[in-house]
């Protein structure tokens, strides 16, 4: 499967990093790079059930590909769900069922890092952007 072309810039990025205190820093940079979500947004609606932190999710078809926005109140799980928009946003509802979530974060070299819990909380955002393009 094709990456869009951000998720392969993360890709480079993270391949290049030494050990897992540089890649914990990146990923808490990118947590910090994520638009924040409105208010407006942070609705039970908009709650993905299913993580331990608070994280809300809204997305979008434009032009047959989906954009996702997302907020989380955990800094490691911002960063977390901020490199799962890279991967998912542009891509068609087709490709969003195909997405391997822990081939993506094993890619990164932050596989090992995921507690069980929090693989579980990511599945469930991932889950609920599948729920949103059906």
């Amino acid at each position: 499967m094709n990456l869009p072309a951000e998720a392969l810039r993360v890709l480079e990025d993270f391949r290049h990093l030494a050990g897992w205190e540089q890649r914990a820093r990146l990923l808490m940079q990118w947590g910090e790079r994520l638009p924040p979500l409105g208010d407006a947004d942070k609705t039970e609606a908009n709650r993905v059930h299913g993580c331990e932190s608070q994280v809300w999710l809204t997305g979008q078809l434009q032009d047959g590909q989906w954009q996702f926005a997302a907020s989380s109140d955990a800094r490691m799980i911002r960063g977390l769900v901020a490199l799962l928009l890279v991967r998912v946003n542009g891509l068609s509802a087709d490709e969003l069922q195909q997405v391997d979530l822990p081939d993506w974060f094993n890619q990164l070299g932050l596989s090992r890092q995921l507690s069980p819990s929090r693989s579980n909380g990511l599945n469930a955002v991932l889950q609920r952007m599948r729920e949103l393009t059906r």
